[in-house]
């Protein structure tokens, strides 16, 4: 109990994240022009202890300062530890279906106490704590935007297989032939890049080549929480955040030796009509994820190896996938937490180009087409593709008032086409720096500030130069700078983002990210209101593609403007008696330059080559009860 008493280390703190040597400099000119933040750096201390119901039984509950960035979540047997602000402390303990309890207390520098909290059971929902919509730590309702979250419960509820299909069951996001869409952002346009901006743990991960999404990077296993920005965030994201945002949240490791297995399997039904039989057997899916962790009070880490196959409901369809993903923490003393991560997956499938009509089917057996056989040009298609991602995290609460976070990423992936035969790697290496002041150790304001900056290079055959194999590279930068100000019971929030973009050492645009909102409380919920202007960037892919389509070609077009578009949303978000809450938005999306392939006249030859050509207005109610 003494050493217990005596250890400094904070094991399940959240903290915003970190920053290497490199980047000090900016971050001290930073803390030179910020008033206070000198006077507000004090001492550190250690509250730890558990969280149990009234019953004795261990709770996942949030345990956090009131008006600080320090937070932490209780472990599965319900222990927690956090490092506070040295002084007195006012301390939430809080779980869904249980009443919070608010304990002030005092505890000196250095010091550490010992602090057990019981909650009783009560119909008051306790909110959810996001991550994304503000880079920092927040409740839902105080987000100017919409968020949905689903933590590990939901998802074990709706039995999702990937994380796609868990992504696919947030409110307001559909998926079109694997194409996510965030409200209609995306809409359906073969081989463009995605409108939406994928997150692990906060890193960006959309392919350095086109763009894209792989969903079966990360297994599903190893997510503990899913938080879905809707509108436009380039404000604070930069490019690809044009439709929304979406940040798979891994889970920390636990202190003890810990294991995890999630088997899945099923069976795809037989074509309802025998004409359209294309095997002889019933096709079979399945998948299986171990997970292995161990950790002390300073180190952590963990494994997860997985694989799964697919035998699919078409001719042609077959799929295989094995993965690994690994995770490491470090806590060296209170308030500072460095994690490495990464995962890598194998991925060979096989492609169904088209269905089959009378002459292009092997046996059509009268039918005037076969829906589950493929044509025979296509026979033999399928891709080979390998991902992956590293990430290095450090994350410094430097006192209740101020905490920052410094990143790098390094993420690869590799595709390779086979009938028709194409290649293409793609590096991306990112970084990111961004500091959180909290003034006057509270929540009233806020100021998020920050630079992020990315190196994309491929080498491909189908990207490269006019057919022949050649490289491309792409520099991103951008600061950004955020506010957040209570007055009464409203909450303003004003931000902006200023991003370059070089491709092969030639500056293609400069774009500036405006967005402003507010979060007002009242006797029927929370109303929220937000505008802001989004953009994408073309990909490297888009820009130099050089392949067949349909029987035409398709001919590159270096000079490609972003993507923009202007969001709006006004909502509410409000609990319904002690059973549910209902949340509800309007939007409404005004999109210009959107990237689309058309045909061009090249050489008096009809040709395909990517353009600004289409505009596009969305609008829609987006509403979901949860319950």
């Amino acid at each position: 109990q003494l050493r217990d008493r005596l250890h400094q280390h904070a094991s399940d703190l959240r903290l915003l994240p970190a920053m290497p040597a490199v980047m000090r400099a900016p971050l001290l000119a930073f803390l030179a022009v910020v008033p206070g933040v000198a006077a507000a750096a004090q001492g550190t201390a250690i509250l730890y202890g558990s969280v149990t119901d009234s019953l004795g039984q261990p709770l996942r509950a949030t345990v956090r300062v009131v008006g600080s960035p320090a937070m932490a979540v209780a472990d599965g047997r319900g222990r927690y530890r956090l490092a506070v602000p040295a002084g007195r402390v006012i301390v939430r303990a809080g779980h869904i279906g249980f009443r919070s309890q608010v304990d002030t207390t005092t505890i000196a520098a250095g010091d550490s106490l010992e602090r057990d909290y019981r909650l009783p059971a009560s119909p008051v929902e306790l909110q959810a704590t996001i991550v994304t919509a503000a880079k920092h730590s927040q409740l839902l309702d105080e987000s100017a935007t919409s968020v949905a979250v689903m933590n590990d419960t939901d998802l074990a509820r709706r039995a999702v297989a990937t994380v796609d299909e868990a992504v696919n069951r947030a409110p307001g996001v559909l998926f079109l032939n694997g194409q996510v869409n965030i409200r209609g952002s995306s809409g359906f346009v073969e081989g463009l890049g995605s409108r939406v901006l994928l997150l692990v743990d906060g890193v960006p991960a959309n392919q350095g080549d086109r763009g894209g999404i792989d969903w079966d990077m990360v297994p599903l296993a190893d997510v503990e929480r899913v938080e879905v920005v809707k509108g436009a965030g380039s404000s604070l994201y930069g490019s690809a955040a044009f439709g929304g945002v979406v940040n798979l949240i891994t889970h920390d490791v636990p202190v003890g030796w810990h294991g995890r297995l999630r088997a899945t399997g099923g069976a795809y039904a037989n074509p309802p009509s025998e004409a359209w039989t294309f095997r002889d057997h019933t096709g079979g899916l399945g998948g299986l994820d171990v997970t292995g962790s161990y950790g002390t009070e300073t180190l952590r880490g963990s494994l997860t190896l997985g694989g799964r196959h697919s035998d699919g409901y078409r001719e042609q369809d077959r799929s295989d996938q094995w993965e690994t993903a690994g995770r490491a923490e470090w806590l060296p003393r209170p308030g500072t937490r460095i994690t490495a991560s990464g995962a890598w997956t194998s991925h060979q499938y096989e492609v169904f180009p088209t269905w089959c009509v009378p002459g292009a089917c092997i046996d059509p057996r009268g039918q005037a087409f076969q829906p589950f056989m493929i044509d025979t040009s296509g026979r033999g298609s399928y891709t080979r593709s390998n991902k992956g991602y590293l990430a290095a995290t450090i994350d410094r609460t430097a006192s209740g008032a101020f905490a920052w976070r410094a990143r790098g990423s390094w993420l690869r992936s590799h595709f390779t086409d086979y009938n028709p035969d194409d290649w293409s790697v793609s590096d991306r290496l990112g970084a990111e720096l961004t500091g959180v002041l909290h003034a006057a150790g509270g929540d009233d304001r806020v100021v998020t500030v920050g630079m992020e900056g990315a190196h994309t290079d491929i080498t491909s055959d189908i990207f490269g130069d006019s057919g022949r194999v050649g490289s491309h590279t792409q520099v991103d930068f951008g600061p950004y700078a955020e506010a957040e100000q209570r007055v009464g019971r409203v909450r303003l929030t004003a931000g902006l983002r200023l991003d370059d973009i070089v491709v092969d050492g030639a500056r293609k645009a400069t774009v500036l990210s405006p967005r402003i909102g507010a979060a007002i409380r009242s006797g029927v919920g929370t109303w929220r209101a937000s505008a802001g202007r989004g953009f994408r960037a073309p990909t490297l892919a888009e820009r130099y593609v050089t392949t067949r389509a349909f029987g035409f070609e398709v001919i590159p077009n270096p000079d490609l403007d972003p993507e923009t578009a202007w969001s709006f949303e006004l909502g509410n978000g409000a609990p319904i008696a002690s059973w549910g809450r209902l949340d509800a938005a309007l939007f409404w999306t005004e999109a210009r330059r959107l990237l689309e392939p058309t045909f061009v006249l090249d050489g008096g030859v009809q040709k395909i080559q990517i353009r600004n050509i289409s505009r596009a207005r969305l609008r829609g109610l987006d509403a979901s009860l949860a319950v």
